[in-house]
């Protein structure tokens, strides 16, 4: 009987499995070149009706050619905060075979000085990006009207 229990135990385990399901060829993916290059990107995909309202924060994941794989929208807080976590950031990143990544949140008051909170997650996430080989490009705070780079500001 017991024999019997564990042959069929593997049944009962959870399967996984690793799928990245692409929409276009990667010739046609968008290329990001620049900070105002994914800040247009991102604006497209923002809900414009909450940019103002409430934190939200995405990923959008590059191929070595910085060729866009996906944006996701992987956090949405309140009125001045959200919460990262950058376990579901590297996840979603190592699950589109990502090799590099640009991040961004907007702030719904319209200032975009990051917090201090804003530059110790940048932080962070750079640093789990170097232990995987997926390079942070870029952290970009976005408005309605402007936004702001760490890398083009020297904080990255």
């Amino acid at each position: 009987m017991e024999k019997s229990a564990n042959t069929t135990a593997w049944m009962k385990v959870s399967e996984l499995e690793i799928v990245y399901k692409s929409k276009m060829r990667p010739s046609e993916r968008p290329q990001i070149k620049g900070s105002h290059d994914a800040y247009k990107l991102f604006l497209d995909t923002w809900n414009l009706d909450k940019i103002e309202l409430l934190e939200q924060f995405k990923v959008m994941a590059l191929n070595h050619a910085n060729r866009v794989l996906g944006i996701c929208e992987l956090s949405s807080g309140a009125i001045s905060a959200t919460i990262v976590d950058p376990k579901l950031v590297f996840g979603l990143l190592l699950k589109a075979g990502a090799s590099g990544a640009i991040i961004c949140h907007c702030h719904p008051s319209g200032n975009l000085k990051p917090s201090n909170s804003d530059v110790e997650m940048t932080h962070k996430i750079c640093g789990g990006g170097k232990l995987l080989d997926i390079k942070i490009l870029d952290h970009l705070i976005i408005t309605m009207d402007n936004y702001y780079s760490f890398a083009d500001s020297g904080a990255l």
